[in-house]
């Protein structure tokens, strides 16, 4: 079961498949504004969330549709 809890591995689960460089600057930012959306979401759900990926379809992502940045 692919069930998360902690922003930090939402972020990761849902970022994994971009392949993002860890150093770049954008991705860091991406990163900060992901878990300051989740973490606020969080606080303000009345009783906690977690986030269940395992009944979802997968995406695939077409870079040659959207070019290859």
């Amino acid at each position: 079961m692919n069930t998360y809890t902690r922003p930090d591995a939402i972020i990761d689960f849902c970022l994994a498949p971009l392949q993002l460089n860890p150093m770049n600057e954008a991705t860091h930012e991406t990163r900060r504004r992901l878990e300051h959306v989740i973490r606020t979401f969080q606080l303000k759900a009345a009783q906690p969330v977690a986030v269940d990926f395992s009944q979802m379809p997968t995406l695939v992502i077409n870079e040659a549709a959207h070019g290859y940045e």
